[in-house]
């Protein structure tokens, strides 16, 4: 009997410990192999942990110390992983999510399938010839199937990143878009995620009423660029914007962070270098949700350099100005109707500097990853810089250079006449008989003209003549000197070459050249294609005699205090092309007679400011011809050369109007006291 009775003790203390034995070996599996990593992860958080301060980023000003770009302080939607548990992850990105949408807040999302069901793939960057080719790359690069379609790649990251069921397929779209964003932004336990900059305050309070829905989400305070002026010199500044992997493997070694902001294009990625400040850093105490507690210790950021541009903040709201009222009224008129897109160059003929440089349709920096998707399927295509990316045949503003390459070569002299008749022979026996404007028109010639007739009437004919007694070689030599054809070295990305007509060009395409392509280059037609500001500077080089400078946005970058300059450019003549005095004189006399009593003499009829001018028309391959228009003043003491290029505008004379408004400003901003005044009450 006693013998049963401890017997059944111990059995029952034997199962007892038989039974913690498993449930201590089924706990320690669980929290070592099937929750081991998340704690893992845990155990690495330490409660006192290191944070970056952001640094601003150097101002960027106009030449008279107007603000273009400052900063502010914005707030940050940022995932901290060690915080949140893996099971909680895809839920509470849809919360955030939501609460960004309900918010209007913007965040980036470059997953390629489109947001709403059913899905179709979305490259809106690319065109789409060659989306074909960007969804077989994106398969290829994921390991996707060759077969999957949209609604495929979504089930296919669906199991990638283990989501759960229970999701609408807009819900699911949702999750993924931030769990591939995540993965381009390495984000992980010592790399957090920054979901979007510049948050509403009434995101920011939802977010922080509702803490507890929204573990390991915290909300920073950072500098976010201002710009002052709106859609002003966007083209120009550029914009900043975090970095991706590809731009990280590049710049980690100079000590940036992954979400760090750099400069993504324009003067903002030019002077990166310059405009990144030092981050400072804080010790900061959390508690075990993840809350901050408080701060312990902290150093502070030094802001980056501060720009100075060439820009004259009111000159470039002049033109920018001007150049979108001109494109809107030619769109009222027949002629004008297709007129949708232009630029503007306006350039200091002394120094190169580029005081002003515009392109049209524009768009707000500030708005650019909300409007991305909208922008890249505009056919007009706002985000493109027409004023250095744009290539134009410039037309008879050619002209200019077909004269001064002429009397410089002793083909004509400024006294020599040629008899415009209207219909040029001299090739007929080979079918070819270019004929003059003025023919086409009127059905007679000019007469005779000098080479200031000439560039007065913009007379055809006497220019086919010039073209044959030059030949397409000196021609080509004389456009080099000028800086046709050639890169600027403008401190923006994507500037184009262009291209100078001639037989070299000819033979790259696999094709022929002719004597009558000759005539045609000589009026500025054929091959030519320039940028507006090879054409502004090519102006600036005529109007100050012969000296081609280095064309420059960027005046200076001091030290955030102002009390060192970092980097100054000074004014650099890259070309001297030296010339007799009256040859020079013969032309810009033809010029000033375009403005006083030839085809611009409309626009500047009675006008205050003597101008050098000269109008242009380049026929296209469809729709009216493109309108240029050149000038320079005053004329009896150049300071500033101005080219203006508007698509389908039809004529140069269409679009002279820019050119006086440009004028009328840079005249009236000749006194000190006015040029200190803040941009912002100066265009009231």
């Amino acid at each position: 009997m006693l013998k049963e009775k401890f017997g059944n003790r111990y059995t029952f203390i034997f199962t007892a410990i038989f039974l913690m034995s498993v449930a201590i070996i089924a706990r320690t599996f669980t929290l070592q192999v099937v929750m081991g990593e998340y704690y893992r992860e845990q155990s690495e958080n330490r409660l006192v942990r290191s944070m970056p301060i952001k640094a601003p980023r150097g101002e960027i000003l106009d030449r008279y110390g107007r603000p273009l770009i400052t900063n502010r302080q914005g707030f940050s939607i940022i995932f901290y992983k060690e915080y949140i548990r893996p099971e909680n992850l895809n839920s509470l990105i849809l919360r955030v999510v939501d609460a960004a949408e309900i918010h209007g807040v913007s965040y980036i999302d470059t997953f390629p399938v489109t947001k709403e069901y059913p899905f179709e793939f979305y490259f809106p960057e690319i065109s789409k010839d060659n989306t074909g080719q960007a969804i077989t790359e994106f398969k290829k690069t994921r390991k996707i199937p060759e077969a999957a379609d949209a609604h495929g790649v979504i089930g296919f990251f669906k199991e990638y990143y283990k989501i759960e069921d229970g999701y609408t397929y807009e819900q699911l779209r949702k999750i993924i878009g931030v769990r591939y964003e995540m993965e381009n932004r390495l984000f992980s336990n010592n790399t957090p995620y920054t979901f979007a900059t510049d948050v509403s305050i009434d995101c920011v309070t939802f977010i922080k009423e509702q803490q507890q829905d929204f573990q390991g989400i915290h909300i920073m305070v950072e500098p976010i660029r201002e710009y002052t002026n709106g859609t002003l010199a966007a083209h120009i500044l550029g914009r900043v914007g975090v970095m991706y992997k590809e731009e990280y493997e590049k710049l980690k070694e100079k000590k940036y962070n992954i979400n760090d902001v750099i400069g993504k294009d324009g003067i903002e990625k030019y002077l990166e270098d310059y405009l990144r400040g030092r981050d400072g850093v804080s010790s900061v105490e959390h508690n075990i949700d993840g809350m901050m507690s408080r701060v312990l210790e902290s150093q502070p950021p030094v802001p980056g350099n501060y720009a100075v541009l060439t820009i004259d903040a009111r000159l470039q709201h002049a033109l920018e100005k001007s150049l979108e009222n001109t494109i809107l009224r030619l769109q009222k008129t027949a002629k004008g109707a297709q007129a949708r897109a232009g630029s503007g160059v306006v350039v200091d003929v002394n120094s190169g500097e580029i005081l002003a440089i515009a392109s049209y349709p524009t768009f707000d920096p500030a708005k650019f990853n909300e409007l991305w998707g909208e922008m890249s399927r505009d056919p007009n295509r706002p985000m493109w810089n027409r004023a250095i990316s744009g290539q134009y045949a410039p037309g008879s503003t050619f002209k200019v250079l077909s004269a001064f390459a002429a009397l410089e070569s002793g083909a004509i002299s400024p006294t020599d006449t040629i008899n415009c008749e209207g219909v040029y022979r001299v090739y007929a026996s080979s079918g070819y008989t270019p004929v003059c404007w003025i023919y086409s028109s009127y059905g007679k010639g000019h007469g005779r003209q000098n080479v200031t007739q000439a560039i007065e009437n913009s007379c055809n004919y006497y220019f086919y003549e010039v073209g044959r007694r030059l030949g397409i070689d000196t021609l080509y030599e004389y456009g080099k000197k000028f800086g046709l054809g050639e890169y600027t070295g403008i401190e923006l990305g994507g500037e184009a070459k262009g291209i100078f007509a001639g037989p070299e060009y000819r033979e790259k395409i696999g094709s022929m050249w002719y004597p009558g392509d000759t005539l045609q280059a000589a009026i500025g037609q054929s091959d030519h294609l320039f940028t507006p500001l090879q054409i502004a500077n090519y102006i600036a080089t005529i109007a100050n005699g012969g000296n081609r400078y280095k064309i420059h946005l960027v005046k200076s970058v001091k030290s955030y205090d102002g009390g060192t300059c970092v980097m100054e450019n000074k004014p650099e003549v890259v070309e001297e092309i030296k010339s007799n005095w009256k040859n020079y004189k013969a032309i810009i006399d033809g010029m000033r007679r375009v403005s006083e009593t030839g085809t611009a003499a409309s626009t500047f009829v009675n006008y205050d400011i003597p101008v050098g001018g000269k109008t242009g028309s380049a026929s296209v391959p469809n729709g009216e011809a493109n309108g240029l228009f050149v000038a320079f003043a005053p004329f009896d003491d150049p300071q500033i050369a101005i080219a203006v290029v508007v698509e389908h505008a039809g004529s140069g004379s269409a679009i002279a109007s820019v050119a006086r408004d440009v004028i009328d400003a840079y005249m009236k901003t000749e006194t000190a006291d006015d040029r200190i005044q803040p941009y912002n009450e100066l265009v009231r």
